[in-house]
């Protein structure tokens, strides 16, 4: 008798249609078969057993003694799962009524699955191995489809063809450079943008960037004004960096000579503190406006542009004292207005939160009582 034996190593059969294995005859294993091919069309195993069947049928149609069964391993391991095969190649064997010698052709879907046939061999001589490869799979039609597949999703299209594009502008762009005689201006720039292409796919800054877009769009819909003075206090940040420069510069010209670094700090913070302040004040305003209108504003709020302006009467009065335009006089007298600037506005504040918080709850109890 010939046994056609099917073999499954890492169980995709039990684990994805609960056949328990091993499974025996020609119904049962066709059964299971279409089980397989219904819960995961793409499975490789369909075709070992459906192989089986096929071989089956046709020694069947010769008169000759033959049995088809399906055994299975385990997803724990080679060793484990040649063991499992060994255990259900025993009860296949068990099984088989008939006197007659038995011999084995073997069914796999590839070499992994034939890493099993020393065990076999130990219990039934082998009259051969099959393995079944899909037909399609073995030429260009599914390279075609594989590559037609890959072109169609937008992620993997991104990520494969942006790169292979730009590497395949190098050659090109270094011709335009030779001509232009710029040719490392031009490779640097290229591999600058695929640096940082590579860089921002890690990272994942394309979807963060994506979603700062989207919620710049919602609030400009919105009407939401802290989208407005964000782009207030960019530009006054930028004005306070040319000022900061304009500031340093002045001061290296008549001092003449090399600055140290606490001077150089001191002159870029005097000629840019006041536009800082001016950008910290309309994003905090912008911020207390778009609270106020949703109906979430609450007290503390309120002290965010009184902290910025206490920052910057600091600062601006430590950087004075350093490039020697204030007396100590002044720097201990904006060092006090700033500090109690930034208590008294808290402690304000606060008060006026806990006070209106007792309101809302008396107002709260007596609505109860009336109830």
């Amino acid at each position: 008798m010939l046994l056609v034996l099917c073999v499954d190593l890492d169980d995709d059969l039990g684990r994805k249609t609960g056949f328990s294995t091993p499974v025996i005859g020609r119904d049962p294993v066709e059964e299971a078969a279409v089980a397989l091919a219904t819960a995961d069309p793409e499975d490789s195993d369909v075709n070992v057993i459906f192989q089986g069947v096929h071989i089956y049928d046709d020694l069947a149609e010769r008169d000759e003694s033959v049995e088809v069964a399906v055994v299975t391993g385990n997803d724990q391991g080679d060793v484990s799962a040649n063991r499992e095969v060994g255990n259900e190649v025993d009860t296949v064997l068990a099984s088989l009524s008939t006197g007659e010698d038995v011999t084995a052709l073997v069914i796999t879907d590839g070499a992994q699955d034939e890493s099993v046939i020393p065990i076999i061999r130990s219990r039934v001589p082998i009259d051969g191995v099959r393995r079944v490869v899909v037909r399609q799979a073995q030429n260009l039609e599914s390279m075609y489809y594989t590559i037609k597949q890959v072109l169609d999703d937008p992620e993997t299209r991104g990520t494969l063809l942006i790169p292979l594009g730009i590497l395949l502008l190098i050659y090109p762009l270094a011709l335009v450079g030779t001509v232009l005689n710029l040719p490392g201006v031009v490779l640097g720039v290229t591999s600058t943008l695929l640096g940082l292409y590579l860089i921002s796919r890690g990272l994942g800054l394309g979807d963060r960037l994506d979603s700062t877009v989207e919620r710049a769009r919602r609030s400009l819909y919105a009407g939401r004004t802290t989208l407005f003075a964000y782009v207030v206090a960019a530009a006054l940040f930028v004005l306070g960096g040319v000022s900061g420069h304009d500031s340093l510069e002045a001061v290296q010209s008549s001092s003449g000579g090399d600055l140290e670094v606490p001077v150089m700090l001191a002159a870029l913070v005097y000629g840019s503190i006041h536009w800082f302040a001016a950008a910290g004040l309309t994003t905090s305003l912008g911020q207390i406006t778009d609270e106020y209108i949703a109906g979430s504003l609450e007290w503390r709020y309120l002290n965010a542009p009184f902290y910025v302006l206490s920052i910057a009467v600091v600062l601006h009065a430590v950087s004075a004292f350093f490039l020697g335009n204030v007396e100590i006089a002044y720097l201990a007298a904006a060092l006090t207005a700033g500090t109690v600037l930034g208590i008294v506005s808290t402690l304000t504040f606060a008060v006026a939160e806990s006070r209106l918080s007792d309101s809302d709850r008396e107002e709260g109890t007596r609505q109860a009582d009336r109830v």
